[in-house]
């Protein structure tokens, strides 16, 4: 099953950008689609490739900051691609 993942982690600390920069370069790192913007981190794929990824990565990147946030959206379906028709 494909699945897509949208990450915003949000340290709740001064000198939060290591942090951040470590994460999403862990997440490049791992072979997987991901892509990103000013405001999230997406990544795609085989749904137990991508939720192993995260179950490591995010707890990393918590043991790297004294406190923050995760929000994350998952969606049924590689959105990889998606294009806005209007």
């Amino acid at each position: 099953m494909k699945i897509s993942v949208e990450l915003t982690l949000t340290p709740l600390q001064d000198n939060y950008e290591p942090a951040i920069i470590h994460f999403i370069k862990k997440l490049r790192d791992s072979g997987l689609t991901v892509l990103e913007n000013p405001l999230s981190t997406q990544v795609y794929g085989d749904y137990d490739k991508v939720m192993a990824l995260l179950t490591s990565e995010i707890k990393e990147a918590f043991e790297l900051i004294e406190r923050g946030l995760l929000y994350m959206k998952i969606v049924k379906s590689d959105r990889h691609d998606y294009e806005p028709h209007f």
